[in-house]
């Protein structure tokens, strides 16, 4: 049975300006830019630069018998979203085939897959085997790896291009695969790839033994079993070390040497600049992150030129909300600007009196303990916010361009009970390693021990997370001979 009832609840939801400021805020200098300039195609009624003459000023003083048009509902969705308007709804194809494409051509870097199929020219191969060679390149991965198994080849060979071939024909495809440049393209695992590249190289002494090392006793020696490869091979303490230098020179991913040398270089666009002026600190917000914007003087005459007309048809009326709903979005998007200024400012300055001692010395030892609370606190505003400022924004200080979030740490006691910050004591725990013997690496508990000498009672589990934070492996594998 169906009622209809009343009742009263309270829920919060966010304006469509808190949402266009929090989109805004944490963009990065360049998505921000691009962010702009699409408002500004989007939005007529907003122009960039300084304005002329007199600010807009908010259009809700007019007639009352004109408040149901000025104050219709009407849809944000337009300027604060840019998913929901599929891209092909914008375009136009009014264009000439006579006009001019002045659009400057991008270079496209040969491909790592082009760069191997280009070498096959050197070979005299079949038809068949041109195809089979074709989608093992097409099957190995960006370290240079062909991972998959000849049995799932020869089936995906049969049922995508109707090549029905058998195992020992791509076994010999993937030999040719495996002579091509780099050294170790096309292996099926790391010993495999050491192996292609140790053959190709001039067989000495020392070259037969390395080889020797890694087809024979691979397990050994990525345990650094060093005691038993000696034993095995019959081998002194130098001969070792010269073999294992000369494995440490290979490269475990042949194909990635190729790839990060044809991928675009990354150019960081600092947000904030710190410099030290007469041992105080000085903050400045990248200029590009501060535009100026104004509403357009045209669309606002236009709308007390409509408003001025007492009589109004359908059409105007339309006309009318179109333009007010322009004007309101380009006034919503120049104060989100100017709020977003103000957020970046108040935040980075909290951080950089937080972080003076650091700023003013680039002692890393100087960096204090820091959450996100800590600064939300001290600016009042919420911790949301500030991740968005540290997670997407960088800093140039006199010491290097840094993501502001790695100027965040947790906080530990030292043994006189004051609060040091956690990537101090990485630092120090990162020296001690570097320092030992590799021969007799520490371990875990040697390495508590090490810190609680230098004033840092830490746990065992507590060091195994922080030298797994910084990448370094395990006593028994950083040993050396």
């Amino acid at each position: 049975m169906l009622k209809q009832k009343l009742s009263q609840k309270l829920s919060q939801r966010l304006s469509p300006q808190q949402i266009q400021l929090m989109k805004l805020i944490q963009l990065p200098t360049i998505a921000f830019e691009q962010k702009i300039q699409q408002e500004l195609e989007e939005n007529p009624a907003l122009e960039s630069g300084k304005e002329l003459e007199e600010n807009f000023e908010s259009q809700d003083t007019g007639q009352e018998e004109e408040h149901d048009i000025i104050e219709t509902d009407f849809d944000v969705d337009e300027y604060l979203s840019d998913d929901e308007i599929p891209n092909y709804k914008t375009y136009s194809n009014n264009y000439s085939p006579d006009d001019d494409d002045n659009k400057v051509p991008y270079a496209a870097g040969k491909s790592f897959s082009d760069y191997l199929r280009g070498q096959l020219h050197s070979f005299r191969l079949s038809d068949e085997e041109e195809q089979i060679a074709d989608f093992i390149i097409g099957s190995i991965d960006n370290a240079g790896y062909m991972r998959r198994k000849e049995e799932d080849i020869i089936d995906d060979l049969a049922f995508t291009q109707a090549l029905y071939t058998s195992k020992s024909k791509v076994d010999k495809v993937l030999k040719i695969v495996q002579s091509l440049d780099p050294a170790g393209i096309g292996a099926r695992d790391l010993k495999e790839c050491l192996v292609l590249q140790l053959r190709r190289k001039e067989q000495n002494k020392i070259n037969s033994l390395a080889l020797s090392i890694i087809e024979n006793a691979f397990e050994m020696f990525s345990k650094k079993h060093f005691e038993k490869l000696k034993h095995k091979f019959k081998i002194t303490d130098e001969e070792l070390r010269e073999a294992i230098e000369q494995i440490e020179h290979l490269n475990p991913k042949p194909g990635a040497s190729y790839s990060s040398s044809s991928r675009p270089v990354d150019q960081i666009t600092p947000d904030f600049t710190i410099k030290v002026k007469d041992g105080e600190l000085e903050l400045t917000l990248n200029s590009r992150n501060a535009p100026q914007m104004h509403i357009s003087k045209d669309y606002s005459n236009m709308l007390k030129g409509y408003k001025e007309n007492a009589i109004k048809s359908k059409d105007q009326k339309k006309a009318l909300l179109f333009i007010k709903q322009k004007l309101d979005s380009a006034k919503w998007f120049i104060d989100a600007i100017k709020q977003r200024q103000n957020t970046l400012i108040s935040t980075m300055s909290c951080i950089m009196e937080i972080q003076k001692d650091y700023f003013l010395t680039g002692d890393e030892k100087n960096l204090k303990p820091m959450i996100l609370k800590d600064v939300a606190e001290k600016i009042d505003m919420d911790i949301s916010t500030v991740s968005r400022v540290a997670n997407s924004k960088y800093v140039d200080t006199p010491y290097g361009i840094m993501l502001i979030k790695e100027f965040f740490s947790e906080s530990m006691k030292n043994q006189d009970g004051d609060d040091v910050s956690t990537r101090e004591i990485k630092n120090i725990l990162k020296g001690i390693i570097e320092s030992e013997d590799k021969q007799k690496p520490y371990t875990d508990t040697k390495l508590v021990d090490a810190l609680k000498e230098k004033g840092y009672p830490i746990a065992r589990r507590t060091v195994a997370k922080y030298r797994e934070v910084l990448g370094i492996p395990v006593a028994r594998l950083r040993k050396e001979i």
